[in-house]
């Protein structure tokens, strides 16, 4: 029988703390019933083990990003939406390294709650684009680029990798001014 007051959302929300504080991999089945203070089998209830939870945490990982990411968007257009969206981007993965990570270990991109989540942050970021008339192939190629800056450089500092004394949020701005000054120089009518 389930514990009284406990529910897929707490357990996610359980699983979502534990791999921002102790690591992605530190969620399993066995520090998930620790947290929540119950037997390990008693999870069972509410999640189908293991590659559940992960498959959960990739879904409400990628839909919280999209959230932040529209939320940072809204009411802005071209450079400005762009720069606002992109440090929405760096803001949570600071905020939530492990949930980011769930966002990219996809348990099964044919997964239609899977597939709806991601095109659902696709959807934030070619909306932003259409400000600058970018559309089909110009519009998926400029998203590929846009991913790979932020994923890159988010990656690079969640592992430490940026050991020189400089500041890390204007090498971010430099690094989409840049990004900004590609879009303005490959398509003349923005």
């Amino acid at each position: 029988m389930a514990r009284a007051g406990l529910d897929q959302q707490i357990v996610l929300l359980a699983a979502a703390e534990i791999a921002d504080v102790q690591g992605l991999d530190e969620v399993t089945l066995a520090t998930l019933a620790q947290k929540l203070g119950v037997r390990t089998p008693s999870l069972y209830n509410h999640v189908s083990g293991l590659p559940g939870i992960r498959k959960q945490l990739s879904i409400y990982g990628m839909n919280r990003l999209t959230d932040t990411l529209a939320r940072a968007a809204a009411g802005q257009t071209k450079d400005d939406a762009v720069r606002s969206l992109a440090r929405a981007y760096l803001g949570f993965v600071r905020e939530h390294p492990g949930l980011y990570e769930a966002t990219h270990r996809l348990p099964d991109l044919e997964d239609e709650q899977v597939k709806a989540a991601a095109e659902g942050t696709v959807n934030v970021v070619l909306g932003v684009l259409q400000g600058y008339g970018l559309e089909g192939a110009a519009a998926i190629h400029t998203i590929r680029g846009l991913r790979s800056l932020l994923h890159g450089f988010a990656s690079i500092e969640q592992q430490g990798g940026f050991g020189m004394p400089l500041d890390l949020d204007t090498s971010f701005r430099l690094l989409i001014d840049t990004f900004l000054a590609g879009i303005h120089s490959l398509y003349a009518k923005i």
